[in-house]
C-alpha cells in the first residue's frame, strides 16, 4: 500500500522535473541566441559577386541573389542594389539579398534580315539580347537558313522578346528532268534557274554536250544538274 502511495506521489515529481529541465533548456537555448554576434553590413553597390560574397563573409554573412535589372552606369554582372543597406546592424549568418545588373539597356534591335540564323544569334549576345522564338516559313526568294523577317525591327521599340522568321528555301517541287542537250549554255541555266535548280558545268564550249541526270529522271527543286559543254 505504501508502495503505492509513493508511487503516486513520485509521478507528478517527474513531471514537473521534466518541465522544469525543458524549461531551463529553452532558456538556455534563448540565451545562446540572443548572444549571437550583431554586425555591420558592408556597402555592396558597383561590386562583382566575388567582392561581394567576400565582404560578407568577412562579417559571417552571405550573398543570395534575388534578380537582375538594368542599369545606365554599373557594368553587367556587378551589384545594383541590397535588401538591407550598407551600415545597418543585423545578427552573423544571415543572407543578405542582392539584385544584378544586366548593364545598360539597349537603344536599338540589330537588323537581323538576310542573316544566317547563328549570325543573327552573335549579333544579339553583343547587345544582351537572344532570340526567343524561331518560325520556319518556305520561300521562293530568300535563300535556305537566313532570316526573311523580324520582330521587334531596328525602329521598334526594345523587347527581349525577339521572334525571327527563317527561310525553309522553296517548296518543294518533283519534275522529270529536262533534255538541256543542244541548248546554249545561257538557255539552259535560264531554265535551270526558272526550275529552282541548281547547275555545275565543264568544258570550254558554249552548247551542252550531255547531262546529269538524263532526260525524264526525276528531280526536285534544290537539285543540282551536271552539264558537259563542246
Amino acid at each position: 500500500m505504501n508502495k503505492e502511495i509513493r508511487s503516486i506521489v513520485r509521478f507528478p515529481l517527474y513531471i514537473l522535473a521534466f518541465v522544469m529541465l525543458g524549461l531551463i533548456f529553452g532558456y538556455l537555448t534563448f540565451k545562446v541566441l540572443s548572444f549571437s554576434r550583431t554586425v555591420e553590413v558592408p556597402d555592396l553597390y558597383g561590386k562583382s559577386l566575388l567582392e561581394g560574397n567576400k565582404l560578407l563573409g568577412n562579417k559571417s554573412l552571405y550573398l543570395k541573389i534575388e534578380g537582375e535589372d538594368y542599369d545606365a552606369v554599373i557594368p553587367s554582372g556587378n551589384i545594383i542594389r541590397q535588401d538591407v543597406p550598407a551600415g545597418n546592424k543585423v545578427k552573423e549568418r544571415r543572407g543578405i539579398k542582392v539584385v544584378i545588373s544586366k548593364g545598360q539597356r539597349i537603344k536599338s534591335v540589330p537588323l537581323l534580315v538576310d542573316e544566317t540564323l547563328i549570325n543573327a544569334e552573335s549579333l544579339l549576345l553583343q547587345k544582351g539580347l537572344k532570340i526567343a522564338k524561331v518560325v520556319p516559313v518556305h520561300s521562293d526568294v530568300v535563300e535556305k537558313d537566313r532570316i526573311l523577317a523580324q520582330k521587334p525591327g531596328p525602329e521598334d521599340q526594345v523587347s527581349d522578346m525577339i521572334t525571327v522568321l527563317v527561310s525553309l528555301g522553296p517548296y518543294e517541287k518533283r519534275y522529270h528532268c529536262p533534255d538541256f542537250t543542244g541548248m546554249s549554255f545561257e538557255q539552259a541555266t535560264a531554265l535551270v534557274k526558272q526550275l529552282n535548280l541548281k547547275v555545275t558545268a565543264e568544258g570550254s564550249g558554249e552548247t551542252v554536250e550531255a547531262q546529269k541526270p538524263e532526260p525524264g529522271k526525276q528531280i526536285k527543286t534544290g537539285d543540282t544538274i551536271y552539264l558537259k559543254l563542246f
